[in-house]
């Protein structure tokens, strides 16, 4: 008889934020226009999860950043996320980062608008993760509609849910 599946620890991940987890993990985000990022070492059942807002570090505040305020950023986050990996035994070869969201889902109407959509962000996100040679393995990005993504980082499964 078939063992009944592990329960696994859930992490929301809020926009602007990144996590990291060593243990098998449920991490999970809402995106729109917005960039999340999975990255994977299944050697090691590394895992993390950043919702990232915007696609690059302005150039003034590169250097001033805190960790926190960098996470923001979609290079930024795809850097950190790569250099906290390789203390733990990561090599950049073996993590496999997958690109989820990017939609354009804001409504223009009337005098206001939101320039690109979420083109700049998924720009951003192919652009950091070549930046980094990293090899992006899954995407999923684009589109008029947000998503919910469920990392599981015990199988490097993400599971979409679309919404209408």
């Amino acid at each position: 008889m078939p063992e009944p599946e592990e329960e696994l620890p859930e992490v929301y991940v809020q926009p602007g934020e990144s996590h990291l987890v060593r243990e098998p993990t449920i991490l999970e985000t809402l995106l729109g226009s917005c960039v999340g990022i999975a990255f994977w070492v299944p050697r090691l059942g590394l895992g993390a999860l950043c919702h990232p807002m915007l696609p690059r570090t302005p150039a003034r505040l590169a250097v001033s950043l805190t960790r926190s305020a960098g996470c923001r950023y979609v290079d930024f986050a795809i850097r950190d996320l790569a250099g906290n990996s390789t203390p733990l035994g990561a090599n950049r070869g073996e993590i496999e980062v997958k690109l989820f969201g990017g939609g354009d889902v804001l409504v223009m109407t009337g005098q206001c608008e939101v320039a690109d959509g979420g083109h700049a962000e998924q720009r951003g996100g192919d652009e950091g993760a070549r930046g980094g040679r990293l090899g992006v393995t899954a995407s999923s990005l684009g589109g008029k509609r947000g998503v919910n993504i469920h990392f599981n980082t015990k199988t490097g499964e993400v599971l979409l849910q679309r919404h209408s």
